[in-house]
């Protein structure tokens, strides 16, 4: 559940009480930025392709398929993408996978301003952006600890989240209400911000030297793999949010719920977009001052209920503001499940390793994100949008009774990072 994802650095809100060790640094802060640009960018150009694609398919089948030619190069480059983060600098990484966005998205834009844009371009560019995206969210995730020392990281990770999630919460709004002019400006301007996130991320400058490079091997290529694999808890809470994105993932159906449930236009689906970020975003901002300390297993397990629960009201609702109320509690539960899951992930693994490890984290979350968007439209074609969103909230449900039975070291951990690490 990413699913999916730092401070202000300009002007944070004094009521947020914010840790100047944190959100003070200025690589950090240019790195919540950067997020924030891109993010809103990504998030504006998804509205306006789901409500294009729908108005010009009708087709619930035709909406999934945009989330599956997003897993399918998430997919095939996965064990590319983490090697390469590991040897190379990830800053350049990220600028360039960027700059391939803006490109793709203001291809988009040309296309509707040439009178020339359908149902093929827009495929080709989501393939695109979704390749660039195989990059880019594995590489800013081992990026981050390098931007502050190490016992700050919890709280960093938090911050890193707000700016994920302000991001998603403006995005579709502001995606929403430029639609109403066109999609070609919604595409132009968020080229544009794609690009900015770009020159951002060049600023930026390491709390510690980028990792150093060693032999790509076969081994060295799957150590991802064999490291999550020797940790449990971590093996655990990766899988969980997995069958959670993949079978509780509403947001693959909002357009349908915005014009034929809830009689709501472009502008209404926006905010049925945000609404999940402003959750995560009030938790995070909580996580950020007050991190979790204690029974951090059970906690998760807790919050994955809770997602499940709320995908259950919101498939039942018939109720505008309801919806927004459940997408709201969906997405603050989301967002303790992903704090969690990445403090684990990144305080036990070696920097040297993070791309790797980073990047099979991206195959079970990131990518999983667009298989569940297909698993939904494909169920919703079958089904119907609200039985196919009443089937993912149950199945959720289910995942976290066999996950207490199936991976009890995640169920008993008590802290965030264990005594056997430094």
């Amino acid at each position: 559940m990413e699913s999916a994802l730092p401070a202000d650095p300009l002007a944070p809100a004094p009521e947020l009480a914010v840790p100047p060790s944190v959100l003070r640094h200025p690589a950090f802060a240019l790195f919540w930025a950067s997020r924030v640009f891109s993010t809103i960018a990504f998030q504006m150009q998804a509205v306006a392709i789901g409500w294009q694609v729908y108005g010009l398919t009708g087709s619930a089948f035709a909406l999934g398929l945009v989330g599956l030619a997003q897993f399918i190069p998430g997919l095939a480059l996965a064990f590319v993408v983490g090697p390469v983060a590991d040897r190379f600098d990830r800053r350049l990484i990220v600028r360039l996978c960027q700059t391939v966005e803006g490109a793709a998205v203001g291809g988009l834009a040309l296309a509707w301003f040439m009178g020339r844009l359908d149902i093929v371009p827009i495929f080709a560019a989501v393939f695109v952006i979704g390749s660039a995206r195989a990059f880019e969210a594995p590489t800013l995730q081992a990026l981050v600890p390098g931007l502050v020392p190490a016992d700050l990281l919890p709280r960093a990770l938090a911050w890193s989240s707000t700016a994920n999630q302000t991001a998603i919460i403006c995005g579709p709004a502001v995606g929403g209400l430029l639609y109403a002019l066109s999609p070609g400006t919604v595409y132009a301007v968020a080229a544009a911000l794609f690009l900015v996130s770009s020159l951002v991320i060049g600023f930026i400058r390491l709390e510690r030297a980028p990792p150093r490079r060693e032999p790509v091997t076969l081994a060295s290529v799957f150590a991802g793999v064999a490291f999550i694999r020797s940790r449990p808890a971590i093996l655990g809470a990766i899988s969980l949010d997995l069958f959670a994105v993949l079978l509780g993932g509403a947001t693959a159906l909002l357009p349908i719920f915005a014009r034929d449930i809830l009689a709501i236009g472009p502008w209404g689906l926006g905010l049925l977009r945000s609404a999940p970020a402003l959750g995560a975003l009030s938790m995070s901002l909580f996580l950020a001052q007050c991190p979790l300390e204690r029974r951090v297993g059970r906690i998760m397990l807790t919050a994955v209920a809770i997602f499940g629960l709320a995908t259950v009201v919101f498939a039942l609702s018939t109720s505008f503001w309801l919806s927004l109320v459940a997408l709201v509690v969906l997405g603050a539960a989301d967002s303790i499940s992903v704090v969690i899951r990445l403090s684990l992930v990144q305080l036990e693994t070696p920097d040297e390793m993070r791309g790797r490890v980073s990047a099979v984290n991206f195959i079970f979350i990131g990518t999983s994100n667009q298989l569940g968007e297909f698993e939904s439209g494909l169920t919703a074609a079958w089904f119907g949008a609200v039985p196919a969103a009443l089937i993912g909230g149950i199945g959720t449900l289910l995942v976290v009774l066999i996950w207490l039975k199936a991976f009890p070291d995640l169920a008993r951990r008590d802290r965030l990072q264990s005594a056997s690490v430094g």
